[in-house]
């Protein structure tokens, strides 16, 4: 078994959520997924996530629930292959109901730029440049 990274997210709709992150490129798992959580592929078989309704994931856990669009629990960041990819996928992420917290930052060697999903959850997407 290969070692995978599997991220739990609160959401308050999972249709919505779903409709979100299909428009991104995410694909999902309906073998792993139910009623009250869909299992999101984001990279292969090696980083995924579980989008759970919020009464679902509650039952998980023993504290309050972090409300993602009125405080930050975590930044999500993700490389990318080019520049262009960290552009199309804000791109998406924007065109799906998501919003940007801040311009892109370009450092030469780095390039990368964040989204706010529609649940409030924030990833950054980074493209860093070869080493010659």
């Amino acid at each position: 078994m290969n070692k995978q990274i599997i991220l739990n997210l609160p959401v308050k709709d999972l249709n919505k959520s779903k409709a979100f992150f299909s428009a991104l490129g995410f694909t999902f798992n309906d073998r792993f997924s139910g009623e009250n959580a869909v299992f999101m592929n984001i990279v292969d078989d090696t980083i995924q996530a579980v989008l759970t309704t919020e009464p679902f994931f509650r039952s998980l856990i023993d504290k309050p629930l972090a409300q993602a669009k009125e405080a930050n629990e975590m930044v999500i960041c993700l490389s990318c292959e080019s520049r262009e990819e960290v552009d199309t996928l804000i791109a998406k992420a924007v065109a799906a109901g998501g919003r940007t917290p801040h311009p892109p930052e370009d450092h030469g060697f780095m390039y990368d730029q964040g989204f706010e999903d529609i649940d409030g959850h924030l990833w950054n997407l980074v493209w860093t440049a070869p080493e010659a």
